[in-house]
């Protein structure tokens, strides 16, 4: 079974460049989104308000490559009216930069946080239970992005399954937490802090299997959002 997409060749030599390079805009625009995760991540373990602050100010960067892709995604449909596989992939592409756009949200409030909290004594250990997590979820973004990349539709449905990882760690931070308020309650307000983060790190892995879901619907036709891992499997045989 070929489960990878190999878009058609056509007449118009320029039509395949559009495509080609509305592809590596949304490339681009997942490596930047993938650097802010990562920084993010990186400015609330390590405390650091001045990255936090990059993190902050380059989300307006992400935005602005949502809208530059979706501009360029409706004059292709507008002049091309494309079919078939090519439609799909218009679809799919509008469908990816929404979630990245999300992704890079979620990667702003955790170097908002890393700001507000950064000059608080010993800021830095209220998050050490995100370190796994985080990492967890930052190796499933970036999967996520080479399979689109090689529109690789076994290793979006491999991605798909781990996001189970994501929301097993989630849960179990979350009883850490609980269990720390408890102990502690003077601990609170920074404990609902990581908390807050927590919750952006779970919705990170979520917008990265929604972009494993597109994968699927580009390469074979089939819409999968909602379905159970083995439905989807049911779906693409």
């Amino acid at each position: 079974m070929d489960n990878k997409l190999h878009l058609t060749q056509h007449i118009s030599k320029k039509f395949n460049q559009e495509l080609e390079d509305v592809r590596n805009q949304v490339l681009k625009m997942g490596g930047l989104v993938e650097q802010q995760v990562s920084d993010g991540l990186t400015a609330l373990l390590e405390a650091n308000s001045e990255l936090g602050k990059q993190v902050v100010e380059r989300d307006t960067d992400v935005n602005k490559m949502e809208l530059d892709i979706d501009e360029k995604c409706t004059e292709i449909l507008a002049r091309r009216q494309p079919a078939a596989s090519d439609l799909r992939l218009m679809v799919s592409i509008i469908k990816t930069i929404t979630d990245l756009e999300r992704i890079g949200d979620e990667a702003e409030k955790l170097g908002r946080n890393a700001q507000n909290l950064s000059h608080k004594a010993g800021a830095n250990h209220h998050f050490l239970e995100l370190r796994n997590l985080g990492e967890i979820v930052k190796k499933m973004l970036n999967r996520s992005l080479n399979a689109y990349a090689r529109m690789d539709v076994d290793e979006a449905i491999s991605i798909i399954k781990s996001d189970v990882l994501v929301n097993q760690e989630f849960d179990t931070v979350s009883r850490l937490l609980i269990m720390k308020m408890m102990e502690d309650p003077r601990e609170i307000k920074n404990t609902l802090y990581v908390s807050w983060c927590a919750r952006a790190l779970e919705r990170i892995g979520d917008h990265s299997q929604n972009i494993c879901e597109y994968i699927v619907y580009l390469v074979k036709g089939k819409d999968v959002r909602h379905l159970s891992l083995d439905d989807i499997k049911k779906q693409i045989q």
